[in-house]
């Protein structure tokens, strides 16, 4: 009989991309496929499709359907033992949503093992392209979210966050506002990564809490919808969405078509899917103290805080920030001076820099003290490059280690899937990946970088000030 062996997959921006880890936590195979290289036909750049406002930014729901056909195909030809999978879970990028048209319910329930899923499911969406995280189209949703609920503040406590452009509240409002006739039509409502585990489940997927809490839509503390936020939003909503549940829920075995078509073990479970940043600190395995960053599509900084100081509230924007909420490219030369371009040298390094300075300046403002004891944990595709992390050990002043594999979001789903198996005996996700590889120390900061860092940390705040109360000015800066 076949080693027990458990998949992670991470619905990406760019990628679909599938781990398999044995019991002893290796990795056994590793597989992904690229939306634009691979699947020529959508035409999309990055994954997705920036519109002429360059604010809406979409990618076609199909695409991740027949990627997903494209790496199973893949698995199989390649000889892989689909029957030896116990259990599976897997991440999505966050903030998407994915709607679903009545009557699809009965498609994927009863899709058929003979044709790939994405020719069963090509009449299910009643949005054809779905608005990402990129998208920062919803500023009046926005708006209007935090009027009824009596300020940006009284959100925050409510929701975790203020208003946010691309979160799925705010889409949602959008979709309802601008196409009541489209949304009238759908019966379901998914974040990508519940989407994805809709397809294997073969029934709809509820949203786990973590990946639910970017929604600006789920009471936080109680762990369920906040019923002002619904209504502001779009009218029966909350039956859309469904109950969200916790991260480690298993959600029930996998759709017979995947034992069917791929020879899956019937007994094979899906256990919650998540956003991939979740998913990341789960295959990193934060500690206290640590500092974690995901050098992916979007640069993204994870932190352990045990006295956070929330906030409402970098200077190459191509698409509008969350963090700071700025757009364009400022340049500014030793005297504060705008200029309209650096020499290529001077440029690129500035690029790096601008972003881990902007990350450690918004860290400390929400309570993160950098301390002898800190380690950054690097994943993502730039996390191979070591002159990039020299960079950003030596911006914050911390070693930097990094992991074997830079898809921790698969790998984190990967442990998360056996997580599932044994959460309900008390089993914490820490326990089950005691086998797994420590980090592996990467750079130290260089000798002085501290010293020469501070001025410029506090330059940079000033500067990016600036930038957000006037970011039209073309004019210098003195």
């Amino acid at each position: 009989m076949a080693a027990p062996c458990y998949l992670g997959w991470d619905f990406s921006t760019q990628q679909l991309k599938v781990i398999a880890i044995d019991e002893q936590l290796r990795v056994i195979y590793e597989d992904n496929v690229h939306f634009d290289k691979d699947l020529p036909e959508f035409k999309t750049q990055g994954g997705v499709y920036i519109h002429s406002d360059r604010l809406t930014v979409t990618s076609p729901v199909l695409m991740w359907v027949k990627a997903l056909d494209m790496i199973l195909e893949k698995m199989k030809s390649s000889g892989f033992n689909f029957s030896q999978v116990r259990a599976m879970s897997g991440a999505g990028q966050q903030h998407g949503s994915v709607y679903w048209k009545k009557g699809s319910i009965q498609i994927l329930k009863n899709a058929s093992p003979e044709l790939p899923l994405h020719q069963s499911l090509k009449g299910c969406f009643s949005v054809g392209d779905s608005p990402i995280w990129m998208d920062s189209s919803t500023a009046s949703q926005c708006r209007a979210l935090e009027k009824a609920l009596g300020g940006a503040q009284h959100l925050a406590s409510v929701t975790g966050s203020r208003a946010y452009e691309r979160f799925t509240g705010n889409q949602i409002a959008k979709i309802y506002s601008q196409n009541p006739e489209v949304y009238k039509q759908t019966e379901r409502i998914s974040l990508v990564s519940s989407f994805a585990a809709s397809l294997f489940l073969g029934t709809y997927a509820p949203i786990d809490y973590s990946d639910g809490s970017g929604m600006n839509l789920l009471q936080i503390w109680e762990k369920a919808w906040s019923k002002p936020c619904l209504d502001a939003c779009a009218p029966g909503l909350e039956e859309r969405l469904g109950c969200p549940v916790p991260s480690h829920s298993v959600l029930g075995p996998i759709s017979p078509y995947y034992s069917q078509r791929y020879g899956f073990s019937p007994d094979c479970k899906i256990v919650a899917f998540t956003g991939d940043n979740p998913a990341s600190l789960a295959g990193m395995r934060l500690q206290e103290g640590d500092i974690a960053i995901s050098l992916g599509t979007s640069d993204t900084l994870f932190l352990w805080i045990q006295e956070p100081t929330p906030a409402l509230e970098g200077f190459y924007f191509d698409v509008m920030e969350i963090t700071p909420e700025a757009v364009g490219i400022h340049r500014f030369n030793r005297d504060n001076q705008k200029v309209p371009r650096f020499p290529k040298e001077v440029e690129i390094r500035a690029l790096i820099e601008g972003q881990f300075m902007a990350k450690r300046i918004h860290a400390e403002k929400l309570g993160y003290k950098v301390l002898p004891r800190t380690r950054i944990l690097a994943t993502g595709g730039a996390s191979h490059n070591k002159k990039i992390l020299q960079v950003l050990s030596d911006v914050f002043n911390a070693p930097v280690f990094t992991i074997d594999t830079a898809n921790s979001a698969c790998l984190g789903s990967a442990y998360r899937a056996i997580h599932g198996l044994v959460a309900e005996r008390n089993v914490s996700l820490a326990d089950v990946v005691k086998l797994a590889p420590e980090p592996r120390l990467a750079v130290t900061p260089t000798p002085g970088a501290e010293e020469l860092y501070r001025p410029l940390l506090k330059r940079y705040a000033e500067l990016e000030q600036k930038v957000i109360y006037n970011p039209a000015s073309s004019c210098l800066v003195k």
